[in-house]
């Protein structure tokens, strides 16, 4: 009897801190409805709390675990202030960043490599969870890298992609699976967000988070140079973090500061639909020569969302994976840093709910059913 053919996938993750619990509960839910059956995962790519949740997907997925996403809830477990301490550490500084975001306290400014700053925070997280106050200390109890470091280049599996942005030169990079082994270094290069993190500087290099690179890297996943001619998608899903629009324009500083977060980290991830949009069309429109397409591996579009297509009934294009409206209308920027169990548990489960959706949809879409 014939194997089913899958359509092959590449799933990019966008980032977007605490918020990317959602992007859990997204992975979550498309193996608990056996995603597997239908579509092979063939790429994956992050930046920032994205990058965390498809690296371990990706980590998973290259060991052969029965639970794929396992690693990946029992990551946002740990990162959850679990006691009264710490939601109450969390608390009081969610709180405070909202006062200050308000007007209501003064905004002091402090480098996170300052040693006094470093003090104040070692002192006021004293007797907390490594877990919940070591940030390497956490990717290193999910995640073994001297494991990756033994495996190296992985030029023939799923490959995976992480943005940052050295901050030297401004320009942006992308760690591949393909080309190098996954280190603990790349992970905390895309999630250095400046005013928390410290620049993180190694092999002469010094980086930044992935808002400053691709939000999340789209453009690598459809070119075999990047990601191996074996692993060129038929579809391209998006895990969306940031909002697109906003019922109302923002008067607050608050909610300035928030839609204008929204919008940055939302930039990148339009110039790349524009400029894969503007491929696809061309390909359908027979405007390249056969020769010059087999060059590049190209057979076919890669299906990417409607709502950023000239040509909006086209038949490659499928929704992002997103947060619901009355879920996003709750959510400020504040909210990105909040690690309370209240709001950690509801993007997870809002990611379960709007995946099972996505996927019953795509579904019916490829089996016309």
């Amino acid at each position: 009897m014939p194997t089913k053919s899958r359509r092959k996938i590449a799933i990019a993750c966008q980032g977007g801190g605490s918020q990317t619990a959602f992007t859990a509960g997204v992975l979550e839910a498309l193996f608990e409805h056996r995603v597997q059956d239908d579509f092979q995962i063939v790429s994956l790519s992050g930046t920032s709390g994205g990058a965390l949740c498809a690296t371990l997907l990706w980590y998973a997925l290259m060991k052969g675990d029965a639970n794929p996403t396992r690693r990946l809830l029992d990551f946002w477990h740990d990162n959850t202030a679990q006691s009264s301490a710490e939601q109450h550490f969390n608390h009081s500084i969610i709180e405070s960043l909202r006062a200050t975001s308000k007007g209501h306290l003064p905004q002091i400014n402090m480098s996170p490599s300052d040693p006094l700053a470093k003090l104040m925070m070692s002192l006021s997280t004293s007797g907390l969870r490594p877990e919940f106050t070591d940030f390497p200390a956490l990717l290193r109890k999910h995640l073994d890298f001297d494991e990756l470091l033994r495996w190296g280049a992985q030029p023939d599996a799923p490959a995976l992609l992480l943005g940052a942005a050295e901050v030297l030169s401004g320009k942006l990079r992308k760690f591949n699976s393909r080309e190098e082994a996954i280190r603990i270094e790349h992970l905390l290069s895309s999630c250095a967000v400046p005013n928390i993190f410290p620049a993180v500087e190694f092999e002469g290099f010094a980086y930044w988070d992935g808002l400053f690179s691709d939000n999340p890297p789209l453009d690598e996943l459809v070119r075999p140079k990047y990601v191996g001619a074996s692993n060129i998608p038929d579809e391209l899903w998006v895990i969306k973090i940031n909002p697109t629009g906003c019922n109302e324009v923002p008067h607050t500083p608050e909610d300035i500061a928030d839609r204008r977060n929204e919008m940055i980290g939302n930039m990148s991830l339009f110039q790349q639909l524009t400029s894969l949009a503007w491929v696809n069309d061309m390909i359908l429109m027979d405007a390249f020569r056969p020769e010059m397409l087999a060059r590049f591996d190209i057979t076919h579009p890669v299906l990417i969302p409607k709502c950023y297509r000239d040509q909006p009934d086209a038949a490659y294009t499928i929704p992002f994976i997103e947060m619901s409206d009355d879920l996003v209308d709750t959510l400020d920027y504040e909210s990105k840093l909040d690690r309370s169990p209240a709001n950690i548990n509801r993007l997870i489960e809002n990611g379960r709910q709007q995946a099972s959706t996505f996927l019953a949809q795509r579904r019916r879409a490829i089996h016309g059913k």
